[in-house]
């Protein structure tokens, strides 16, 4: 794992252009200066190296296939492959990082695991490896995400995590980021955050990014066995913080053929009071230790994201994909929440595959842009669906 090199690579201070960093309360500053110091270091190691790899293919089950999804393309005309991080043990890519950031955890010599969660999945992949590494796990979840996802809060408790409710704010995504920094602050000693997402202090939107970048390297190899080329014309993905668009982006970052399009989530609109577009409705601004694009009024106050799915509605974007976006490197669409729904049903009524709500946004770029028939368009389908059946089941009636 070395780091993307050239322009769009994090610098010594962990900027990505003019977005990064880490500004941090002094309690915390101990912690993130050994992390800074020390994670490229262990992402080095060779025995790092080694047990990382061996348990993302023995456990995670990785490689996870480039299917052709045929009727999709068809319905579409071009060629549409899908990345399918929905095989992945726990059903997303988030396992990819916690996989990683235990182990890295267990070196730096913690003992006890905090996560944040909002639609449950990287709650589910941290309480996964903490089990698997028999650690002490506490998840901080969105009371109103409790609600929506209560499947994957059966799966936290059973694993062993206890869930604790974020109550203030939106009650969601942002307000459980930041109970877990207030734990990590009381607990500086013996906790490791394990942030789920291309957020944060620096390193951690960095360290996640090398984590998650085994997506495009699997692409690329995949694509060399099937089209006998590297590289697709197109890669989609979801944006939330961003890490599956981190790491089906990263070995791409510098490759200007490549055409990278992120998708955030347009809730019930840019034009009201609900949604959850950053890019759009954002502008520069400090959250959770990171300067990066976020919703806020004047007076720098979060602006209360809205999505129908529980893992886009965060009032920020990780600092990579600002930089992506401000450079005009990435591409970028919004999909409302009925943009979505149809785009899940479809996928799901043409190719049998359920998505993620997350990874339902990707698809909803289908009917917003035309690729050409001859065109190679990738889209990471990071999540699978099982979690967003009640919301599925009550749209069935408008999309039989």
């Amino acid at each position: 794992m070395t780091n993307t090199q050239v322009k769009h690579a994090i610098d010594k201070d962990g900027f990505y252009g003019d977005f990064g960093g880490a500004f941090i309360p002094e309690m915390l500053f101990s912690n993130i200066n050994k992390l800074q110091k020390s994670y490229v270091e262990i992402l080095n190691d060779e025995s790092f190296k080694e047990e990382f790899q061996d348990l993302l293919k023995q456990y995670v089950g990785r490689p996870t296939p480039l299917y052709h999804a045929q009727r999709l393309s068809s319905r579409y005309n071009t060629n549409i492959y899908l990345k399918r991080e929905d095989l992945c043990h726990t059903g997303a890519h988030k396992i990819n990082n916690t996989i990683g950031q235990i182990l890295l955890a267990k070196r730096l010599g913690k003992t006890r695991i905090i996560a944040e969660t909002g639609a449950g999945q990287h709650g589910v992949a941290t309480a996964t490896v903490c089990a698997l590494k028999g650690m002490e796990c506490i998840v901080y979840m969105g009371e109103v995400d409790i609600a929506r996802q209560a499947p994957n809060v059966a799966r936290m408790k059973m694993l062993g995590a206890e869930v604790r409710p974020a109550i203030s704010g939106s009650r969601t995504l942002k307000d459980a980021t930041n109970e877990a920094i207030r734990d990590w602050i009381d607990n500086p000693v013996d906790t490791h955050y394990i942030i789920g997402s291309v957020v944060g202090p620096h390193p951690y939107p960095d360290m996640v990014a090398q984590f998650q970048s085994v997506i495009s390297e699997e692409i690329k190899k995949q694509l060399k066995e099937q089209l006998n080329r590297d590289k697709p014309d197109h890669i989609i993905a979801c944006v939330g913080g961003g890490s599956n668009a981190a790491g089906a982006f990263f070995h791409y970052l510098n490759d200007e053929d490549v055409n990278l399009i992120l998708v955030e989530a347009a809730g019930k609109g840019i034009d009201t009071d609900h949604s959850a577009a950053t890019s759009i409705l954002g502008s520069q601004g400090v959250i959770h230790g990171s300067l990066t694009m976020l919703m806020q009024d004047q007076e720098g106050q979060i602006i209360e994201p809205y999505s129908i799915s529980a893992g886009l509605d965060y009032p920020g974007i990780g600092p990579l994909h600002a930089h992506l976006i401000k450079t005009k490197r990435a591409e970028v669409f919004s999909a409302t929440d009925e943009e979505a729904i149809k785009a899940a049903f479809e996928l799901t009524r043409l190719e049998g595959i359920i998505p993620a709500l997350e990874s339902a946004h990707a698809f909803a770029v289908l009917n917003e842009k035309i690729f050409s028939k001859d065109d190679v368009v990738v889209i990471n389908l990071s999540g699978r669906g099982d979690k967003d059946l009640e919301t599925y089941i009550s749209k069935l009636t408008d999309h039989k």
